[in-house]
């Protein structure tokens, strides 16, 4: 049986052994994403009928017609455009609000795509759709506060 510590390489392949895993190792890192690859939801004011989106680098606040919802965290992007966050929604309602109401927010995810200046927003509860809403970058709302 032949030992490889016996075996007598040139100096090429030996060191060819020594730095084909060093270079595989550094290939991996370079090509593994990076927190400074991750794209986020562009900061600004995305709006459009019924809502309006503020983005910050912190997340985003959501105004609807007759509810309010928060996002506290940055909003990742896929390389699709895609977006999926968990965050909260408060609903609201008209007329005179009782000085001891307190409406709890109720946990919500906010999903939905990208493309260039467009968004298409989805609203979940855990039982139910909240609606699909589509906003503009810059764009002012069509807001109708209930209030």
């Amino acid at each position: 049986m032949l030992s490889l510590s016996r075996t007598r390489y040139s100096p090429l392949i030996k060191s060819s052994l020594i730095l084909l895993p060093a270079l595989w190792v550094i290939l991996l890192q370079a090509s593994a994403p990076t927190a400074s690859d991750t794209k986020t939801v562009t900061k600004g004011t995305w709006g459009g009928e019924h809502t309006i989106m503020k983005i910050s680098g912190k997340g985003a606040e959501i105004e609807f017609d007759c509810a309010h919802g928060q996002i506290t965290q940055p909003i990742p992007v896929n390389k699709r455009g895609d977006f999926n966050v968990m965050g909260t929604f408060t609903p609201e309602h008209s007329g005179p609000v009782l000085r001891d109401e307190n409406t709890p927010p109720t946990a919500a995810r906010y999903s939905g795509h990208i493309e260039g200046d467009t968004m298409t927003l989805t609203v979940s509860l855990e039982k139910e759709n909240v609606g699909t809403y589509e906003l503009t970058r810059g764009a002012q709302p069509a807001l109708r506060k209930c209030r």
